[in-house]
């Protein structure tokens, strides 16, 4: 009998050796990439968009700053949306521990479809990026909604209603405003771009934004972002890439 129970405990410790880490493991951030993808960005932008995300969360510097954390994980969740009708997730809910999970994910991004919409609705942006947070596997130590786009909210509530919803959850929104020069739809946004996503916008503790001065440097301004936003660190409020 005694024979039969130590090699059943055997068995199970080498079970638990093999078994693929849970689902819901804790990470130090889930962290929700909300990027714009309104027909005012064209296909050329959309392609510069996308690698400036692949490449920084692939970089060994921002996995570096994962690897510190008290966890040394992360959970992402992709979402790309453009008016209040359209908000699409892309990349479910990944929990990147290593370089290898960095580059698996930055990989599926460059094989997923692009799809292309009228308008532009932040507030929708935010709403769905807090029902995606409602929905991590992972328990978290901080959730951050990190939204990034080239125009103002025109579709949908004001975006200032959906911040206040998801900052009252305890989220962090963090903003990526990319200073295009060209208006959309063919006009000038009502505000500068940079003063509208620090008013409307952007909330929560440590809440600070990072505006790309076009698209050419929005990948230095995600990477730059994302290495703050999972390192916790206080920093300016705004800051120009």
């Amino acid at each position: 009998m005694r024979r039969r129970s130590l090699i059943a405990a055997a068995g199970a410790a080498s079970l638990a050796r093999i078994t693929p880490a849970r689902a819901d493991e804790p990470v130090d951030v889930a962290l929700v990439l909300a990027v714009d993808v309104s027909r005012s960005i064209d296909e050329d932008e959309a392609r510069l968009q996308r690698e400036g995300y692949r490449s920084a969360v692939s970089d060994p510097k921002v996995v570096e700053a994962i690897r510190g954390g008290m966890l040394g994980s992360i959970a992402l969740c992709y979402i790309e949306w453009a008016g209040i009708e359209y908000q699409r997730t892309v990349i479910p809910w990944t929990r990147i521990a290593a370089q290898p999970d960095a580059d698996g994910w930055a990989a599926t991004l460059e094989r997923a479809p692009r799809a292309s919409l009228s308008w532009t609705s932040v507030s929708g942006a935010i709403e769905a990026s807090r029902r995606a947070l409602g929905e991590c596997p992972h328990e978290a130590t901080r959730k951050v909604i990190d939204v990034s786009g080239d125009g103002v909210n025109n579709s949908g509530p004001p975006a200032e209603l959906a911040r206040d919803r998801a900052v009252a959850d305890g989220i962090t929104i963090n903003g990526l405003p990319i200073l295009n020069d060209r208006p959309t739809f063919g006009r000038a946004p009502p505000v500068p771009l940079d003063i509208y996503y620090r008013d409307s916008v952007i909330g929560g503790q440590g809440a600070f934004m990072i505006a790309a001065e076009d698209f050419e440097s929005f990948g230095n301004a995600v990477r730059r972002k994302l290495i703050r936003e999972i390192a916790g660190v206080n920093g300016p409020t705004t800051t120009y890439a």
